[in-house]
């Protein structure tokens, strides 16, 4: 009786996160988002941008919103327009907070650089096209730690890896899976991939030796999509369907695939379950597409492993669901995850924290986490060497003031080297000063032209409140 008390009050400081919506004011209104049948997230977020897959006539189209671009989103705001099929995927650049991936039912993959501000007009013209699947592209994934490297996935059931520098098809993993990949990601330094597929087997592959290190097949018996991650210390987390249809999540180590560490039977909804893991405090959140809750659960070391700790619920069902990245937190308000959720018509975030009385940087909650400087080069990676990830403390680095001017130094050294091995469109990246005019310029005439909007809006509610006094004289 007692053991099983004690372990009912399993100490963790995560036991008491506390989730809360943001309020109407904080969300983003008015958004259509798409209704393309994909189980991809459909939101991409950064510390300085939110990224949306929309409703597009006529091709594929998504918003990228400043953060606190909060409020009604106009109709008339500018998109990236460029794909001419529905986009399915989307993935911020870990390395540059203006670069963003897309993968598209037209068969390419698409980088694109936004400007400092946001787009001021819609933007057709990416700064490469990566072309080389025969099918649809549902996943796209950048690669942690090397820059320029990023991976996607199509229905040709290839896995494609490019130099984005360079534009080209570096590795082709063709072979390896009979049918549709559900997901891939990368374990912690990019050396290796975990992929799903509805062959129902879960693969870890080493791409540079296009070899698959470990496998298991039938990882969950149910015939809806699984899921597969890496944790830091290199196990797979998967989520997935047992065979009555109930969902699971279990985990595995790769070196002995044969019967998984544990697995957890939670309910018998059929929405696939996204999983979204922080390495830094080992709490994995599960949101299922269709569900209307987050559950999270901390991963240890010791057996039972997996700690069911809470649910956030809210009544609206969620259509997708966006992650910020560590260092995109308030670290002064203890977050320790910002979910940014998607419903029919807009996106509202949620934010987790861990209550604390003390003003003081909670270094508990805080291990230094991986920054925006990339470890190795592209090349170099292709050439077989692996990097970490370059950590940074969040004690008073990413306070927003210092963080901003420290982001803008970042995205100008990147530029700048980017000019020198990629396609000519970014040849038009110069260097530091006039960047920040520019981005100054942009601003004051974005302000300029609010202020002419805001001027010809008055204008007519006086003619018409004119007209309506007019009215009231006869």
């Amino acid at each position: 009786m007692f053991s099983n008390m004690k372990r009912v009050v399993r100490q963790s400081k995560f036991r008491h996160v506390f989730g809360q919506a943001a309020k109407n004011d904080q969300c983003y209104d008015d958004i259509r988002v798409s209704r393309v049948t994909w189980d991809s997230s459909f939101c991409a977020v950064n510390p300085k941008f939110v990224a949306l897959i929309i409703e597009a006539s006529g091709g594929g189209a998504f918003l990228v919103l400043p953060l606190q671009k909060t409020g009604r989103i106009d109709k008339s705001y500018p998109t990236v327009c460029g794909h001419t099929g529905p986009v399915l995927d989307i993935d911020w650049c870990p390395h540059n907070d203006h670069v963003i991936a897309s993968g598209s039912e037209d068969c390419t993959v698409m980088v694109w650089q936004i400007p400092e501000n946001g787009l001021v007009t819609s933007m057709a013209e990416p700064v490469v096209v990566l072309e080389g699947h025969s099918k649809r592209v549902g996943i796209i994934t950048w690669h942690p730690t090397a820059r320029n490297v990023l991976l996607s996935a199509g229905c040709d059931n290839q896995i494609v890896i490019w130099n984005v520098g360079t534009g080209e098809a570096m590795i082709t993993l063709e072979d390896m899976h009979p049918d549709v990949i559900y997901n891939v990601t990368w374990n912690r330094n990019g050396s290796l991939i975990c992929t799903a597929c509805k062959d129902k087997a879960i693969r870890v592959i080493d791409p540079r030796k296009e070899m698959i290190v470990a496998e298991k097949e039938k990882a969950h018996e149910g015939a809806r999509p699984m899921r597969a991650i890496f944790l830091s210390n290199g196990n797979v987390l998967t989520t997935g369907f047992s065979r009555m249809s109930e969902r699971q999540l279990a985990l595995w180590n790769p070196d002995n695939m044969e019967e998984p560490m544990t697995v957890n039977e939670m309910d018998t909804s059929n929405g696939v379950l996204l999983p979204f893991y922080d390495p830094d405090t080992n709490v994995v959140y599960l949101c299922g597409k269709g569900d209307s809750s987050i559950r999270y659960f901390e991963i240890t070391d010791e057996a039972p492993y997996v700690h069911f700790l809470s649910t956030f619920a809210t009544k609206e069902p969620q259509r997708g669901m966006g992650y910020m990245p560590k260092r995109g937190l308030d670290v002064n308000k203890c977050e320790i995850a910002r979910f940014y959720k998607l419903h029919e018509r807009k996106c509202e975030p949620i934010v987790m924290t861990v209550p604390r009385k003390s003003d003081l940087f909670q270094d508990d909650l805080y291990p230094d986490t991986s920054g925006p400087d990339h470890a190795l080069e592209a090349e170099e990676w292709f050439d077989g060497k692996n990097g970490d990830p370059i950590l940074i403390s969040l004690k008073n680095g990413y306070v927003p003031g210092k963080n901003r001017e420290f982001k803008v130094v970042k995205k100008n050294i990147l530029d700048t080297k980017n000019t020198e091995n990629s396609t000519p469109a970014n040849k038009s990246a110069s260097p530091t000063p006039s960047i920040k005019s520019e981005a100054k310029l942009e601003e004051i005439l974005k302000e300029i032209k609010s202020l002419k909007d805001l001027v010809s809006s008055q204008e007519k509610r006086i003619i018409k409140l004119e007209e309506q006094m007019s009215k009231i004289a006869i």
